[in-house]
Formats: structure tokens, C-alpha cells, sequence
């Protein structure tokens, strides 16, 4: 497989954007054995990404710092590193200039965001999601499941039962979704599982679940234009 393109993509943080990963390629890694889908960068390796990534059986990579941290959500397979062996389900989350030297004996795909933490974070975190119990979400049928977060930004879970409906609301801080399982969906368009949203700060919309779903959601952790704050007088 070829190497990656070394340009950006989806990089422009006010913009929404989405992404069908089903239907992008897997290329070339730097390390032979480890393929990735390229849905948001900022540019080349060693910027701010958002990617699957594909471990083959066996494979390793060398121990790096992320100077930026990571956060991933396993969801196949399962990713080991010196901190233990994580199989799908798990979301792990290692702060700014953490190191590692992951590998997948019996192979694994993640989700995966790069150099994009607070650089004030700290501490590293493991969730099951398969055993840490749901909470009761804002309307009935929605379920959530907090995984982490950082002063204004927040990761979670959320669980949608067939025919939920959410009311119209905005996102202060903006808002990214990584379709799981079933369908999501509200006034632009249906997501399918495998579906990246990225929703920029202050949009809005109404979503809303016929099948039912699972997602991953971050909330709070986009940019705000300085142009916001000067409207009507907002943040003074």
C-alpha cells in the first residue's frame, strides 16, 4: 500500500465535517504491520490526527512519547502495551508525554485521536466499557456512560434505544461522534455504524435514533471564534 498523503484532512476545526470510514482505504503505516484510515490530521506524523487504525497479528510498535497524548477506544481485537492487554471495548486515555510500546499478538483496529490533549493533563485512564454500569441520560431511552474528560471536555458513551428522540439543543465547545453500532441520525442526513461526525462549536441540531445506536461522543473540546464572544456581548 502506499504511504500516506502528507496533506491535511477535515483539518479546519470550525467546519463540520463527515466521514464515512467504510469507504476509506487502509494505507501504509510507518511500521510495516500497522494500517490506518486517515479521517481528520492536521497534517503529516506528529500532528494533531484522528484515525482507525489496524494492527496485524503480531504487531509492535517501538516505545515513542506522545507529546500530545492519545485517546483511543478498542474495537476489535485487543492493544497491549507494558500497562496491560486491553480488548474491545476498552477506552484508555494517556496524558501529554506519556510513553509506550503498544502491540496486538492476536491483532486489534482502534479508534484513535493523537496530540490533542491538554498538555495540563496528568493522569492516564483505563475504562471497560463492557462492565462499567449505564446512566440514566436527559430524555427517556438515552442511556450514558462518562469515560473522561478535561475542565470543558468531556467523553462518553451514549446508548440510544430504538425510536429515541433528543431535543434541539447547541454545542458550546462543539461536539465529535464515532458511530458504533445501528444508526444515528437528525435533520442533515442518517450515520450509519463506522460514520465520524464532527459538529463545530455552537451548532445545532435534533438527534434522533429509529433503529437505536451506540456512539462515542466528545463534547467541549473544538475551538470557539473569537468572533463569538463579541456578538451580543457573549463572554464579557
Amino acid at each position: 500500500m502506499a504511504e500516506h498523503p502528507l496533506t491535511p484532512q477535515h483539518a479546519n476545526l470550525f467546519e463540520r465535517a463527515v466521514v464515512d470510514t467504510t469507504a476509506l482505504p487502509w494505507v501504509q503505516s510507518p511500521e510495516p504491520t500497522v494500517e490506518r484510515k486517515l479521517i481528520e490530521r492536521e497534517g503529516g506524523d506528529g500532528t494533531r490526527a484522528t484515525s482507525l487504525v489496524r494492527f496485524a497479528p503480531g504487531a509492535a510498535f517501538p516505545e515513542h512519547v506522545h507529546h500530545g497524548g492519545e485517546e483511543f477506544l478498542v474495537l476489535d481485537g485487543a492493544f497491549c502495551d507494558e500497562t496491560g492487554c486491553f480488548p474491545a471495548g476498552y477506552y484508555v486515555r494517556n496524558p501529554p508525554g506519556s510513553r509506550h510500546r503498544p502491540s496486538a499478538p492476536e491483532g486489534c483496529v482502534i479508534l484513535v485521536k493523537l496530540h490533542h490533549l491538554d498538555p495540563r493533563e496528568r493522569e492516564s485512564m483505563a475504562v471497560d466499557t463492557r462492565k462499567t454500569p449505564w446512566q440514566q441520560g436527559r430524555v427517556e431511552g438515552l442511556e450514558v456512560m462518562p469515560l473522561g474528560g478535561f475542565e470543558g471536555e468531556h467523553t462518553a458513551m451514549v446508548r440510544w434505544a430504538p425510536g429515541t428522540h433528543f431535543t434541539p439543543h447547541h454545542h458550546f465547545g462543539g461536539e465529535e461522534i464515532f458511530v458504533v453500532e445501528g444508526t444515528l441520525a437528525d435533520e442533515q442526513g442518517e450515520y450509519p455504524a463506522g460514520t465520524w461526525l464532527r459538529n463545530p462549536h455552537w451548532s445545532r441540531h435534533a438527534p434522533y435514533s429509529d433503529t437505536g445506536c451506540t456512539i462515542w461522543v466528545k463534547t467541549g473540546h473544538l475551538p470557539i471564534p473569537s468572533s463569538w464572544y463579541q456578538e451580543d456581548g457573549r463572554g464579557v
